[in-house]
């Protein structure tokens, strides 16, 4: 009897999503990254060896300890009035990731709704939602954000809501975009005909088939949210202190670029990889999920 070999068995979405998103090394490395991130955020309390907002009056800008004059139970100094740079930074690298999260949450959902709407039903509400859509675009974000939180009053929160308010524009462009594409295909036609009411065909039926690009546009969403919230902390109308914000702790440390550069320095660098983190997470997501994109 001849020996017939097997054909290797086909691979599951996710075997395929994984396939592909390893072979960006880049992204790889930063969802390893990230995923550091969050267990350090998660478990900021328990790692973090001092409180970030208790000074430490015998111990004013020490540098950090791998610098001469530091001092190896501050890790990576101290600032101006004694507290902890590296505590600091954990809890506003997990302020800046858990906030970016809900941040993209909020923006996603609204833009979601707002985007089937316009892309399912056409006519006069698609030309109401996407003509405010362009009054939103025309404005700069950064300018329009500031107006918005300058509305509701310097916070973290009101930030948070500002800057939610400000990426709805986007997703709602995207759902649109996938809506249009999808609405007139066989298979919601089909679930259309079988008797599927029009929320059962939006939600159920469309949505799932619009996911791949939304999940990207999710992922950069996080790292803008996180810029524009160091950015607003660093103008002063975003986290106020004493919260160890990344972008408050930037605009608390100005007067010492000169004489004690690590605390610009410092934060300034875990902004940058923190939004390189997910810039990059986000590149893989889309070469994975893109079928255009696959060799």
């Amino acid at each position: 009897m001849s020996h017939i070999e097997k054909s290797p068995a086909p691979l599951t979405p996710f075997q395929e999503f994984w396939y592909y998103f390893r072979q960006n090394k880049g992204a790889f490395v930063g969802l390893i990254f990230i995923a550091i991130v969050f267990f350090v955020s998660v478990f900021a309390s328990v790692i973090t060896p001092f409180d970030p907002i208790v000074q430490n009056r015998n111990a004013l800008l020490l540098p950090p300890a791998f610098f001469e004059g530091g001092d190896w139970q501050f890790l990576l100094g101290t600032d101006d009035i004694g507290r902890d740079i590296l505590s600091r930074i954990i809890y506003g690298a997990r302020l800046s990731v858990f906030i970016g999260l809900l941040i993209v949450l909020m923006s996603c959902v609204l833009g979601v709704i707002l985007g089937l709407l316009a892309g399912y039903y056409g006519g006069l509400i698609d030309i109401f939602i996407m003509r405010f859509v362009d009054i939103m675009l025309a404005i700069p974000s950064l300018l329009l954000t500031i107006g918005v939180v300058t509305i509701l009053g310097p916070s973290l929160v009101n930030a948070a809501i500002a800057i939610a308010v400000v990426s709805i524009p986007s997703y709602v462009r995207l759902t649109r975009a996938s809506v249009l594409s999808e609405k007139n295909r066989d298979y919601v036609t089909a679930s259309r005909v079988a008797g599927a009411n029009v929320w059962r065909l939006m939600f159920i039926v469309i949505l799932p088939n619009c996911l791949a690009p939304l999940i990207v546009q999710m992922t950069m969403g996080i790292s803008n949210a996180i810029l524009e919230l160091a950015a607003l902390g660093f103008l002063g109308i975003g986290a106020q202190p004493p919260t160890p914000e990344l972008g408050t702790m930037l605009a608390e440390s100005r007067g010492f670029m000169q004489s004690a550069n690590w605390l610009v320095t410092i934060p300034g660098v875990a902004i940058l990889l923190l939004v390189l983190a997910f810039n990059l997470m986000g590149d893989g997501l889309r070469d994975a999920l893109d079928p255009k994109l696959k060799q």
